[in-house]
């Protein structure tokens, strides 16, 4: 019985760390093409950004909450393999990074907001992972 709940808990954090990998790629496809992916299949037009939720500040909501998600499948992966790809900091410097690289893909805009959206997504689960690693 033991190892069945050990397969199962394997195939668990398999699953999550692929999912990790597939947000991981999807990220990279959003922010690298020239205008707005999802704008064009949510609403055909490209140049449009959707907004999950109406706030004052616009779509940098998008960016906070894509970040928590994923450096949250980045703890739990983390937890299985440690490998740079899977900690917080590689997520922390791809949040600049590909922020910043908006400069010079056509039709994209940096913006400060979605820089500390990122950013503030990743630190969220930073201190949150820093929390529960000392309350151990």
């Amino acid at each position: 019985m033991y190892y069945i709940y050990f397969i199962m808990k394997n195939n668990f954090f398999k699953l999550l760390e692929y999912l990790y990998y597939f947000s991981l790629v999807m990220l990279f496809i959003l922010y690298l093409f020239p205008g707005s992916l999802l704008g064009f299949f949510l609403y055909n037009d490209a140049g449009q950004q959707p907004n999950l939720v109406n706030n004052p500040i616009g779509t940098s909501i998008n960016h906070l909450f894509f970040f928590i998600y994923l450096s949250t499948l980045s703890f739990v992966a983390r937890l299985k393999n440690k490998m740079i790809i899977n900690s917080l900091s590689f997520l922390f410097f791809i949040s600049i990074l590909l922020e910043f690289l908006h400069y010079v893909i056509p039709n994209r805009a940096f913006e400060y907001y979605d820089l500390f959206a990122n950013c503030a997504g990743v630190a969220t689960i930073f201190f949150f992972s820093k929390l529960i690693s000392t309350k151990k």
